[in-house]
Protein backbone atom coordinates (compact mmCIF):
# COMPACT_ATOMS: atom_id res chain seq x y z
CA UNK A 1 0.00 0.00 0.00
CA UNK A 2 2.91 2.29 0.89
CA UNK A 3 4.32 1.77 -2.35
CA UNK A 4 1.26 2.66 -4.54
CA UNK A 5 0.90 5.77 -2.39
CA UNK A 6 5.08 6.48 -3.47
CA UNK A 7 4.26 5.86 -7.42
CA UNK A 8 0.72 7.78 -6.44
CA UNK A 9 2.79 10.86 -5.48
CA UNK A 10 5.33 10.65 -8.38
CA UNK A 11 3.16 10.84 -10.68
CA UNK A 12 1.32 13.76 -9.15
CA UNK A 13 4.86 15.65 -9.31
CA UNK A 14 5.16 14.93 -12.90
CA UNK A 15 1.86 16.12 -13.89
CA UNK A 16 2.31 19.24 -11.59
CA UNK A 17 6.04 20.19 -13.26
CA UNK A 18 4.25 19.49 -16.58
CA UNK A 19 1.87 21.97 -15.98
CA UNK A 20 4.22 24.98 -14.81
CA UNK A 21 6.21 23.88 -17.92
CA UNK A 22 3.14 24.76 -19.93
CA UNK A 23 2.31 27.53 -18.52
CA UNK A 24 5.97 29.28 -18.68
CA UNK A 25 5.43 28.95 -22.77
CA UNK A 26 1.85 30.13 -22.91
CA UNK A 27 3.20 33.15 -20.91
CA UNK A 28 6.53 33.32 -23.38
CA UNK A 29 3.66 33.14 -26.29
CA UNK A 30 1.64 35.90 -24.57
CA UNK A 31 4.81 38.21 -24.42
CA UNK A 32 7.00 37.92 -27.40
CA UNK A 33 10.74 38.69 -27.59
CA UNK A 34 11.97 42.68 -28.14
CA UNK A 35 12.95 42.99 -32.16
CA UNK A 36 16.38 43.84 -31.67
CA UNK A 37 16.51 40.24 -29.62
CA UNK A 38 14.97 38.55 -32.96
CA UNK A 39 16.95 40.26 -35.44
CA UNK A 40 19.97 39.03 -33.76
CA UNK A 41 19.04 35.70 -33.30
CA UNK A 42 18.19 36.32 -36.99
CA UNK A 43 21.31 37.21 -38.25
CA UNK A 44 23.34 34.86 -36.06
CA UNK A 45 21.45 31.97 -37.12
CA UNK A 46 23.40 30.59 -39.56
CA UNK A 47 26.46 33.01 -39.87
CA UNK A 48 29.62 31.73 -39.90
CA UNK A 49 32.60 34.32 -39.10
CA UNK A 50 35.52 32.70 -40.47
CA UNK A 51 34.15 33.13 -44.05
CA UNK A 52 34.62 36.51 -45.90
CA UNK A 53 31.29 38.35 -45.80
CA UNK A 54 30.14 37.62 -49.81
CA UNK A 55 27.66 35.83 -51.52
CA UNK A 56 29.61 35.77 -54.68
CA UNK A 57 33.38 34.77 -53.70
CA UNK A 58 34.48 36.75 -57.09
CA UNK A 59 32.89 40.14 -55.38
CA UNK A 60 35.53 41.79 -53.53
CA UNK A 61 35.33 43.21 -49.79
CA UNK A 62 36.10 46.77 -49.63
CA UNK A 63 37.99 48.21 -46.31
CA UNK A 64 37.29 51.79 -45.66
CA UNK A 65 40.28 52.98 -43.21
CA UNK A 66 40.89 55.89 -41.54
CA UNK A 67 43.00 57.34 -38.48
CA UNK A 68 42.69 60.30 -36.36
CA UNK A 69 46.26 61.59 -34.66
CA UNK A 70 45.89 62.57 -30.81
CA UNK A 71 49.28 62.29 -29.69
CA UNK A 72 53.10 62.05 -30.69
CA UNK A 73 54.36 60.10 -27.27
CA UNK A 74 57.95 59.29 -27.86
CA UNK A 75 60.40 59.58 -30.57
CA UNK A 76 63.48 57.66 -30.15
CA UNK A 77 66.16 58.76 -32.62
CA UNK A 78 68.61 56.28 -31.63
CA UNK A 79 66.41 52.69 -32.03
CA UNK A 80 64.52 54.89 -34.96
CA UNK A 81 60.81 54.49 -33.56
CA UNK A 82 57.90 56.02 -33.42
CA UNK A 83 55.30 55.67 -30.57
CA UNK A 84 51.39 57.51 -31.65
CA UNK A 85 48.42 57.28 -29.72
CA UNK A 86 45.84 57.18 -32.91
CA UNK A 87 41.75 56.88 -33.10
CA UNK A 88 41.94 53.64 -35.59
CA UNK A 89 38.52 53.39 -38.01
CA UNK A 90 37.80 50.50 -40.11
CA UNK A 91 34.51 50.02 -42.04
CA UNK A 92 33.30 47.33 -44.46
CA UNK A 93 30.17 45.65 -46.14
CA UNK A 94 28.64 42.35 -44.15
CA UNK A 95 26.52 41.17 -47.20
CA UNK A 96 25.61 38.68 -44.42
CA UNK A 97 24.40 40.57 -41.72
CA UNK A 98 21.30 42.97 -43.60
CA UNK A 99 17.79 43.35 -42.94
CA UNK A 100 14.94 44.94 -43.20
CA UNK A 101 14.10 47.36 -40.37
CA UNK A 102 10.29 47.04 -41.34
CA UNK A 103 10.39 43.44 -40.48
CA UNK A 104 12.49 44.64 -37.11
CA UNK A 105 10.32 47.83 -35.65
CA UNK A 106 12.34 49.65 -37.82
CA UNK A 107 15.40 49.17 -35.92
CA UNK A 108 18.41 50.51 -38.37
CA UNK A 109 21.12 50.15 -35.88
CA UNK A 110 23.05 47.08 -34.08
CA UNK A 111 25.40 46.74 -31.57
CA UNK A 112 27.71 43.24 -31.77
CA UNK A 113 30.10 41.32 -30.09
CA UNK A 114 33.95 41.35 -32.19
CA UNK A 115 34.51 38.21 -31.77
CA UNK A 116 31.22 37.32 -33.24
CA UNK A 117 31.66 38.75 -36.65
CA UNK A 118 34.38 38.88 -39.54
CA UNK A 119 37.29 41.32 -38.86
CA UNK A 120 39.56 41.98 -42.04
CA UNK A 121 43.03 41.02 -41.47
CA UNK A 122 44.35 44.78 -41.15
CA UNK A 123 47.57 45.17 -40.26
CA UNK A 124 50.53 47.76 -39.77
CA UNK A 125 53.84 47.07 -41.82
CA UNK A 126 55.46 49.14 -39.49
CA UNK A 127 54.93 47.84 -36.23
CA UNK A 128 58.06 47.06 -34.08
CA UNK A 129 56.27 46.62 -30.47
CA UNK A 130 53.00 44.92 -29.45
CA UNK A 131 49.95 47.36 -29.69
CA UNK A 132 48.77 49.14 -26.51
CA UNK A 133 44.86 49.80 -26.64
CA UNK A 134 41.90 49.65 -24.20
CA UNK A 135 39.00 47.11 -24.79
CA UNK A 136 36.26 47.72 -26.74
CA UNK A 137 34.27 44.48 -27.51
CA UNK A 138 31.61 45.86 -29.68
CA UNK A 139 30.99 47.00 -33.08
CA UNK A 140 28.71 48.61 -34.93
CA UNK A 141 26.29 47.23 -37.80
CA UNK A 142 23.35 48.87 -39.59
CA UNK A 143 20.55 47.40 -41.52
CA UNK A 144 22.75 47.56 -44.75
CA UNK A 145 25.59 45.75 -43.51
CA UNK A 146 27.81 48.10 -43.24
CA UNK A 147 30.07 47.66 -39.99
CA UNK A 148 32.15 49.84 -38.57
CA UNK A 149 35.61 48.64 -36.36
CA UNK A 150 36.92 51.82 -34.12
CA UNK A 151 39.22 51.64 -31.14
CA UNK A 152 42.26 54.43 -29.98
CA UNK A 153 45.40 52.19 -29.72
CA UNK A 154 49.18 53.32 -28.87
CA UNK A 155 51.46 51.97 -31.74
CA UNK A 156 55.27 51.86 -31.85
CA UNK A 157 56.78 51.88 -35.26
CA UNK A 158 59.66 51.76 -37.29
CA UNK A 159 60.41 55.10 -39.01
CA UNK A 160 63.62 56.83 -40.58
CA UNK A 161 64.30 59.40 -38.53
CA UNK A 162 66.56 62.52 -39.84
CA UNK A 163 68.51 64.50 -37.26
CA UNK A 164 70.82 65.91 -39.28
CA UNK A 165 69.41 69.70 -38.85
CA UNK A 166 68.19 69.26 -35.03
CA UNK A 167 67.12 71.21 -33.56
CA UNK A 168 65.27 72.27 -36.76
CA UNK A 169 64.41 68.98 -37.95
CA UNK A 170 61.26 67.83 -39.96
CA UNK A 171 60.27 64.23 -39.59
CA UNK A 172 57.89 61.66 -42.00
CA UNK A 173 56.93 58.71 -40.70
CA UNK A 174 54.50 56.34 -42.58
CA UNK A 175 52.01 54.14 -41.24
CA UNK A 176 51.24 51.41 -43.78
CA UNK A 177 47.70 49.12 -43.63
CA UNK A 178 46.77 46.51 -45.89
CA UNK A 179 45.85 42.71 -45.77
CA UNK A 180 47.90 39.86 -44.47
CA UNK A 181 47.09 37.25 -46.41
CA UNK A 182 44.02 38.41 -48.81
CA UNK A 183 45.20 39.89 -52.37
CA UNK A 184 43.36 42.81 -54.11
CA UNK A 185 40.98 40.28 -55.70
CA UNK A 186 39.61 39.02 -52.24
CA UNK A 187 40.07 42.83 -49.79
CA UNK A 188 40.91 46.08 -50.95
CA UNK A 189 42.15 49.18 -49.15
CA UNK A 190 40.66 52.21 -49.50
CA UNK A 191 40.84 55.76 -47.70
CA UNK A 192 37.42 56.47 -45.37
CA UNK A 193 38.00 60.69 -45.16
CA UNK A 194 38.60 63.20 -47.96
CA UNK A 195 42.12 65.47 -47.73
CA UNK A 196 39.84 68.52 -46.31
CA UNK A 197 38.04 65.90 -43.64
CA UNK A 198 41.93 64.93 -42.66
CA UNK A 199 42.50 68.10 -42.11
CA UNK A 200 39.71 68.73 -39.58
CA UNK A 201 40.66 65.90 -37.46
CA UNK A 202 44.30 67.18 -37.47
CA UNK A 203 42.83 69.88 -35.01
CA UNK A 204 42.44 67.18 -32.76
CA UNK A 205 45.92 66.65 -31.62
CA UNK A 206 46.39 67.26 -28.64
CA UNK A 207 50.34 67.41 -27.85
CA UNK A 208 51.84 70.54 -26.77
CA UNK A 209 55.07 69.11 -25.91
CA UNK A 210 58.54 68.67 -28.24
CA UNK A 211 56.59 67.84 -31.25
CA UNK A 212 54.22 69.91 -33.95
CA UNK A 213 51.58 67.86 -36.28
CA UNK A 214 52.26 69.54 -39.72
CA UNK A 215 50.07 67.74 -42.22
CA UNK A 216 48.36 64.02 -42.22
CA UNK A 217 48.60 63.13 -45.67
CA UNK A 218 46.90 59.31 -46.87
CA UNK A 219 47.71 57.85 -50.08
CA UNK A 220 46.79 54.30 -51.82
CA UNK A 221 49.31 52.17 -53.16
CA UNK A 222 49.68 48.30 -54.55
CA UNK A 223 52.32 46.06 -54.08
CA UNK A 224 53.36 42.64 -55.46
CA UNK A 225 54.21 40.32 -52.99
CA UNK A 226 55.29 36.54 -54.91
CA UNK A 227 53.23 37.30 -57.68
CA UNK A 228 50.24 38.85 -56.14
CA UNK A 229 48.64 41.86 -55.96
CA UNK A 230 48.01 43.48 -52.65
CA UNK A 231 46.64 46.86 -52.09
CA UNK A 232 47.43 48.98 -49.46
CA UNK A 233 46.58 52.59 -47.71
CA UNK A 234 49.82 54.61 -46.12
CA UNK A 235 49.39 57.34 -43.98
CA UNK A 236 52.37 60.45 -43.90
CA UNK A 237 52.75 61.72 -40.41
CA UNK A 238 54.47 64.56 -41.04
CA UNK A 239 55.78 66.86 -37.80
CA UNK A 240 58.42 69.07 -36.42
CA UNK A 241 60.16 69.95 -33.82
CA UNK A 242 59.68 72.85 -31.32
CA UNK A 243 63.12 74.74 -31.40
CA UNK A 244 62.85 77.24 -28.87
CA UNK A 245 64.19 75.11 -25.87
CA UNK A 246 67.04 74.22 -27.44
CA UNK A 247 67.72 77.95 -28.89
CA UNK A 248 67.96 79.01 -25.82
CA UNK A 249 70.05 76.31 -23.91
CA UNK A 250 72.24 74.95 -26.86
CA UNK A 251 72.69 77.99 -29.67
CA UNK A 252 72.28 81.52 -27.69
CA UNK A 253 75.13 80.07 -25.05
CA UNK A 254 77.57 78.73 -27.57
CA UNK A 255 76.80 82.10 -29.70
CA UNK A 256 77.72 84.63 -26.52
CA UNK A 257 81.06 82.24 -26.44
CA UNK A 258 82.11 82.72 -29.33
CA UNK A 259 80.99 86.54 -29.47
CA UNK A 260 83.61 87.22 -25.87
CA UNK A 261 85.96 85.43 -27.96
CA UNK A 262 85.83 88.21 -30.44
CA UNK A 263 86.12 90.82 -27.96
CA UNK A 264 88.92 89.36 -26.24
CA UNK A 265 90.95 91.12 -29.53
CA UNK A 266 90.71 94.31 -27.96
CA UNK A 267 93.05 93.21 -24.93
CA UNK A 268 96.54 94.32 -25.51
CA UNK A 269 98.92 92.11 -27.62
CA UNK A 270 101.35 92.64 -24.80
CA UNK A 271 98.66 92.07 -21.68
CA UNK A 272 99.26 88.52 -20.91
CA UNK A 273 95.97 88.56 -19.52
CA UNK A 274 94.52 87.80 -23.13
CA UNK A 275 96.07 84.28 -23.08
CA UNK A 276 94.71 83.74 -19.93
CA UNK A 277 91.05 85.23 -20.80
CA UNK A 278 91.14 82.81 -23.89
CA UNK A 279 92.13 79.70 -21.62
CA UNK A 280 89.16 80.54 -19.58
CA UNK A 281 86.51 80.80 -22.77
CA UNK A 282 88.25 77.28 -23.57
CA UNK A 283 87.69 75.57 -20.42
CA UNK A 284 84.06 77.17 -20.08
CA UNK A 285 83.46 75.71 -23.67
CA UNK A 286 84.62 72.45 -22.21
CA UNK A 287 82.18 72.27 -19.32
CA UNK A 288 79.27 73.51 -21.17
CA UNK A 289 79.50 70.47 -24.15
CA UNK A 290 79.60 68.68 -21.52
CA UNK A 291 77.04 69.46 -19.90
CA UNK A 292 74.31 69.84 -22.76
CA UNK A 293 75.73 66.26 -23.88
CA UNK A 294 72.54 64.72 -22.22
CA UNK A 295 70.46 66.91 -24.11
CA UNK A 296 71.41 65.77 -27.54
CA UNK A 297 69.82 63.56 -29.04
CA UNK A 298 71.58 59.90 -29.53
CA UNK A 299 71.84 58.61 -32.92
CA UNK A 300 73.64 55.41 -34.63
CA UNK A 301 73.82 56.86 -38.22
CA UNK A 302 74.83 60.21 -39.67
CA UNK A 303 76.05 63.56 -37.28
CA UNK A 304 73.84 66.15 -36.22
CA UNK A 305 74.74 69.68 -37.65
CA UNK A 306 74.72 70.95 -34.26
CA UNK A 307 77.35 68.76 -32.96
CA UNK A 308 79.36 69.68 -36.16
CA UNK A 309 78.30 73.53 -35.22
CA UNK A 310 80.13 72.94 -31.19
CA UNK A 311 82.79 70.94 -32.96
CA UNK A 312 83.81 74.72 -35.49
CA UNK A 313 83.20 76.57 -32.38
CA UNK A 314 85.72 74.73 -30.23
CA UNK A 315 88.32 74.65 -33.33
CA UNK A 316 87.72 78.33 -33.43
CA UNK A 317 88.38 79.01 -29.84
CA UNK A 318 91.44 76.74 -30.12
CA UNK A 319 92.78 79.40 -33.24
CA UNK A 320 92.12 82.11 -31.45
CA UNK A 321 94.07 80.83 -28.61
CA UNK A 322 96.97 80.23 -30.97
CA UNK A 323 96.61 83.01 -32.58
CA UNK A 324 97.74 85.17 -29.19
CA UNK A 325 100.07 82.78 -28.01
CA UNK A 326 101.67 83.76 -31.28
CA UNK A 327 101.35 87.63 -30.35
CA UNK A 328 102.49 87.16 -27.58
CA UNK A 329 105.61 85.29 -28.86
CA UNK A 330 106.47 88.13 -30.77
CA UNK A 331 106.14 90.67 -27.89
CA UNK A 332 108.27 89.02 -26.37
CA UNK A 333 111.15 89.60 -28.99
CA UNK A 334 111.16 93.53 -28.19
CA UNK A 335 112.99 91.91 -24.63
CA UNK A 336 115.98 90.31 -26.49
CA UNK A 337 117.15 93.63 -28.19
CA UNK A 338 116.57 91.71 -31.31
CA UNK A 339 117.02 93.74 -34.81
CA UNK A 340 113.81 93.39 -36.66
CA UNK A 341 114.58 91.34 -40.05
CA UNK A 342 114.44 93.05 -42.95
CA UNK A 343 112.21 90.93 -44.81
CA UNK A 344 109.69 91.03 -42.03
CA UNK A 345 109.65 94.79 -42.19
CA UNK A 346 109.01 94.70 -46.01
CA UNK A 347 106.21 92.25 -45.54
CA UNK A 348 104.49 93.31 -42.47
CA UNK A 349 105.41 97.09 -42.12
CA UNK A 350 104.85 97.67 -46.40
CA UNK A 351 103.01 95.18 -47.87
CA UNK A 352 100.21 93.98 -44.75
CA UNK A 353 99.87 97.62 -43.96
CA UNK A 354 99.02 98.21 -47.21
CA UNK A 355 96.29 95.17 -47.51
CA UNK A 356 95.15 96.72 -44.35
CA UNK A 357 95.10 100.19 -45.54
CA UNK A 358 97.29 101.25 -42.62
CA UNK A 359 99.58 104.10 -43.47
CA UNK A 360 100.35 105.88 -40.47
CA UNK A 361 102.25 103.48 -38.44
CA UNK A 362 103.34 105.80 -35.74
CA UNK A 363 99.59 106.23 -35.07
CA UNK A 364 99.42 102.55 -34.76
CA UNK A 365 101.00 102.20 -31.54
CA UNK A 366 101.15 105.65 -30.02
CA UNK A 367 99.03 105.39 -27.52
CA UNK A 368 101.36 102.11 -26.37
CA UNK A 369 104.70 103.69 -26.80
CA UNK A 370 103.82 107.00 -25.47
CA UNK A 371 102.88 105.14 -22.06
CA UNK A 372 106.61 103.90 -22.03
CA UNK A 373 107.99 107.31 -22.64
CA UNK A 374 106.19 108.92 -20.07
CA UNK A 375 106.84 106.23 -17.69
CA UNK A 376 110.62 107.30 -18.27
CA UNK A 377 110.71 110.90 -18.05
CA UNK A 378 108.98 110.43 -14.89
CA UNK A 379 111.52 107.98 -13.76
CA UNK A 380 114.01 110.40 -15.11
CA UNK A 381 112.44 113.67 -13.33
CA UNK A 382 111.93 111.44 -9.80
CA UNK A 383 116.05 110.63 -10.08
CA UNK A 384 116.63 114.65 -10.47
CA UNK A 385 115.03 115.29 -7.51
CA UNK A 386 116.33 112.49 -5.94
CA UNK A 387 119.96 113.92 -6.18
CA UNK A 388 118.82 117.52 -5.41
CA UNK A 389 117.13 116.35 -1.82
CA UNK A 390 120.05 113.86 -0.82
CA UNK A 391 122.59 116.52 -1.89
CA UNK A 392 120.94 119.38 0.61
CA UNK A 393 120.02 116.12 2.63
CA UNK A 394 124.22 115.56 3.39
CA UNK A 395 124.87 119.34 3.61
CA UNK A 396 122.43 119.76 6.28
CA UNK A 397 123.60 116.89 7.94
CA UNK A 398 127.50 118.05 7.62
CA UNK A 399 129.25 119.47 10.72
CA UNK A 400 131.05 122.78 10.53
CA UNK A 401 134.56 120.89 11.09
CA UNK A 402 133.73 117.52 9.58
CA UNK A 403 132.17 116.05 6.04
CA UNK A 404 131.09 112.70 6.21
CA UNK A 405 130.71 111.52 2.51
CA UNK A 406 132.85 114.47 0.92
CA UNK A 407 136.48 113.61 0.55
CA UNK A 408 139.03 116.48 -0.21
CA UNK A 409 135.80 118.81 -0.84
CA UNK A 410 135.11 116.68 -3.37
CA UNK A 411 130.86 116.28 -3.91
CA UNK A 412 129.36 113.27 -2.15
CA UNK A 413 129.36 109.61 -2.99
CA UNK A 414 125.69 109.47 -3.38
CA UNK A 415 125.42 112.33 -5.94
CA UNK A 416 127.93 110.82 -7.95
CA UNK A 417 125.71 107.59 -7.95
CA UNK A 418 122.61 109.62 -9.01
CA UNK A 419 124.36 111.13 -11.62
CA UNK A 420 126.12 108.09 -13.29
CA UNK A 421 122.21 106.49 -13.13
CA UNK A 422 120.93 109.51 -14.99
CA UNK A 423 123.62 109.36 -17.51
CA UNK A 424 123.07 105.64 -18.27
CA UNK A 425 119.57 106.85 -18.41
CA UNK A 426 120.14 109.21 -20.53
CA UNK A 427 122.59 106.61 -22.87
CA UNK A 428 119.90 104.19 -23.08
CA UNK A 429 117.14 106.62 -24.26
CA UNK A 430 119.74 107.67 -26.94
CA UNK A 431 120.74 104.82 -28.17
CA UNK A 432 118.71 102.43 -30.45
CA UNK A 433 117.09 100.24 -28.35
CA UNK A 434 114.17 101.91 -28.28
CA UNK A 435 113.46 101.88 -32.35
CA UNK A 436 114.16 98.37 -31.85
CA UNK A 437 111.22 97.88 -29.34
CA UNK A 438 109.14 100.58 -31.40
CA UNK A 439 109.74 98.45 -34.83
CA UNK A 440 108.74 95.13 -32.99
CA UNK A 441 105.73 96.56 -31.64
CA UNK A 442 104.67 97.95 -34.92
CA UNK A 443 105.09 94.48 -36.47
CA UNK A 444 103.10 92.96 -33.67
CA UNK A 445 100.31 95.46 -33.84
CA UNK A 446 100.05 94.99 -37.69
CA UNK A 447 99.88 91.11 -36.90
CA UNK A 448 97.69 91.32 -34.57
CA UNK A 449 95.42 93.45 -37.04
CA UNK A 450 95.37 90.87 -39.67
CA UNK A 451 95.07 88.00 -37.35
CA UNK A 452 91.75 89.94 -36.10
CA UNK A 453 90.72 90.10 -39.86
CA UNK A 454 91.27 86.43 -41.00
CA UNK A 455 89.18 85.43 -38.01
CA UNK A 456 86.72 87.67 -38.30
CA UNK A 457 86.40 86.48 -41.88
CA UNK A 458 86.51 83.17 -40.96
CA UNK A 459 83.71 83.11 -38.21
CA UNK A 460 81.61 85.01 -40.88
CA UNK A 461 81.99 82.38 -43.27
CA UNK A 462 81.64 79.59 -41.00
CA UNK A 463 77.96 81.86 -39.09
CA UNK A 464 77.08 82.02 -43.13
CA UNK A 465 77.58 78.32 -43.86
CA UNK A 466 75.69 77.30 -41.10
CA UNK A 467 72.89 79.34 -41.28
CA UNK A 468 72.31 78.38 -45.58
CA UNK A 469 72.74 74.46 -44.34
CA UNK A 470 70.28 75.01 -41.94
CA UNK A 471 67.74 77.31 -43.90
CA UNK A 472 67.16 73.98 -45.33
CA UNK A 473 65.59 71.93 -42.98
CA UNK A 474 62.63 72.60 -44.60
CA UNK A 475 63.53 71.49 -47.77
CA UNK A 476 61.26 68.50 -48.14
CA UNK A 477 58.89 71.03 -48.56
CA UNK A 478 56.56 68.51 -50.70
CA UNK A 479 55.94 66.99 -48.09
CA UNK A 480 53.53 69.23 -47.41
CA UNK A 481 51.45 69.56 -50.14
CA UNK A 482 48.81 67.39 -51.36
CA UNK A 483 49.60 63.82 -52.10
CA UNK A 484 49.53 62.87 -56.33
Amino acid sequence: MAQSNAWIYKVVWILLIFNSCTVIEVQSLSHPLPAHVNLSISLMENYNKGLRPVKNLNKCTTVYIDIVLYAILSVDEKNQMLTTYIWYNQSWVDEFLTWDPKDYENVTQMTFPTNSVWIPDIFILEFVDIEKSPDVPFVSINNEGRIQNNKPIQIVTSCNLNIYYFPFDLQNCTLTFTSWIHPIEDINISVWKTLDEIKEDKNLFKNEGEWELLNLMPRYNMFNDEGEIFGEAKFDIIFKRRSVFYVVNLILPSTFLMVMDIVGYYLPPECGERISFKITLLLGYSVFLIIVSDTLPPTSIGTPLIALYFIICMVLLVISLSESILVVRIVQKKNFKTPVPNWMKKLVLEKITFLLCTKDLNKLNESRTLSSEVSWQNENSYAEELSKYNHVKIEDDRGPDEDILAIGGKPSIMTQILKEIASIRSYLEMSDDNDITRQWLQIVYVLDRLLFRLYLLLVLTYIVSLSVLWSNWDEPSNLLGSPD
